[in-house]
């Protein structure tokens, strides 16, 4: 069999669709390999939501092209082939194929084609494709991404996603269920769910609200999670859904990008300070223990010392137990970049105000953490801890990451473990409880 290797860059609706693929070319006959060396396929599925994930990519094309064995395809995927398009064959000689997200069925295909020695750009939005009849070769037994909605409607000034992804669409609901009984079926017993405003959900007759209930109430999930959210789109359905679901985990990331209202104007965020603040408060009301992370951007054109300090003194008042903080980023295409020159704040500043933000937020976090320990709650063991020789990397149901003492078997178990220590952004963990193992996919 031929084989094909996918190296994944990105959210994880890329990591979805990489998953997809996977499923798709299994399914034409592909056998599917862990390193490009000696692949007959080798396909990067990209990002493009900032300059340096595009470098990246491009950089690591330069390394692939000496390890690729004579005849090997050579394709780009996801949103940077969305991005670019034909224009990723006229710079790189070697990339055979360059694949937008709604083009994933053509592949078997295309690299039919391209091992015949020709080359394609396939990036043209489909609005009714969701890949219904595709099944995902999931890359671990432990959760599993569910996409219920594709491309974004919000246009905020600075994102490249609604060019690369296109307008939202929702799944059926019905379809979101039997995809999700099919993992759990499996062995899998947390589900997240993937959209680009994922809790604007709407498939015609449900909304968000309905499809957490519904996915909510399959038999055998224990968590299920979902990302990420806008602040304008949790009603009090969806907030109400959250609470009374018991499988909710108690966690949402809320991005927040700007603590200020006039920033946020800019950005085209649709909200306030005090209406994110008025979610926030809601959210935690409903949902006691609520573990809250978010993402900021620093630098975005025209921030003043007085807007970035609204920032500032949002997380102080917010209290967030971790963030994704960005230097702002311009793409190509994005209203940012035809903004005033003079708006453009200086890279210095930008460095400076980027470590001071990420200093207060390493800061409250470590409070809060702090105060926890001596905590007991349940885990679920996901993977090998990156450090620590015998250590396994848990999740708590607000999103907390412990490193527990485990084996291989420990991956997909849940257990009860008391909070021993923290490095300000992690925990150690002691098992007070029996393993209770769970069967894997397979």
């Amino acid at each position: 069999m031929p084989s094909v290797y996918i190296e994944t860059y990105g959210c994880q609706m890329n990591v979805s669709d990489s998953e997809l693929m996977y499923g798709k070319l299994r399914s034409e006959g592909y056998e599917t390999v862990d390193a490009p060396q000696g692949a007959d396929v080798v396909l990067v599925n990209t990002c493009a939501i900032r300059e340096n994930a595009e470098q990246r990519v491009i950089g690591r094309l330069g390394e692939l092209r000496r390890d690729l064995k004579p005849g090997a395809v050579l394709g780009v995927t996801g949103c940077m082939a969305q991005r670019l398009g034909p224009r990723l064959l006229e710079t790189d000689t070697r990339v055979q194929l360059v694949v937008g997200p709604d083009a994933y069925r053509m592949l078997p295909a295309l690299i039919e084609g391209a091992r015949q020695g020709e080359r394609f750009s396939a990036t043209d939005f489909d609005l009714e494709e969701h890949y219904e009849d595709f099944t995902a070769r999931r890359f671990e037994g432990v959760k599993a991404w569910i996409p219920v909605q594709r491309g974004c409607d919000y246009r905020c000034t600075y994102c490249i996603v609604p060019t690369t992804r296109g307008p939202e669409r929702s799944r059926r609901l019905a379809d979101v269920v039997r995809e999700t009984r099919e993992v759990v079926a499996q062995g899998i017993t947390e589900v997240v769910l993937l959209g680009q405003t994922v809790n604007s959900y709407h498939d015609g007759t449900h909304d968000f609200s309905d499809l957490l209930r519904a996915v909510g109430a399959v038999e055998g999930l224990r968590r299920l999670r979902y990302t990420s959210p806008h602040p304008n789109d949790f009603s009090d359905r969806v907030i109400a859904a959250m609470a009374e679901t018991p499988t909710v985990c108690e966690h949402v990331h809320l991005p927040m990008q700007s603590g200020s209202t006039s920033m946020l104007k800019r950005m085209l965020r649709r909200y306030t300070r005090e209406e994110y603040l008025d979610c926030v408060s809601r959210l935690r009301a409903a949902i006691p223990g609520l573990g809250l992370t978010t993402d900021i951007i620093v630098g975005f054109p025209g921030e003043t010392d007085e807007e970035f300090e609204e920032t500032l003194s949002l997380c102080r008042e917010v209290r967030f137990d971790d963030a994704f903080t960005f230097k702002f980023s311009a793409r190509e295409g994005t209203p940012a970049t035809r903004m005033p020159a003079e708006w453009t704040v200086p890279p210095e500043v930008v460095d400076a105000r980027y470590d001071a933000l990420f200093a207060t937020l390493r800061g409250i976090s470590r409070e809060r953490n702090m105060a926890r320990l001596g905590e007991r709650l349940e885990v679920l063991v996901e993977k090998e801890a990156r450090k620590g020789e015998g250590l396994y990397q848990a999740r708590s149901r607000d999103f907390k990451t412990v490193l527990v003492p485990g084996t291989p078997e420990s991956v997909g178990t849940y257990l009860h473990v008391e909070l021993t220590g923290t490095t300000g952004a992690t925990f150690t963990g002691t098992p007070v409880a029996e393993r209770h193992a769970l069967p894997m996919a397979g």
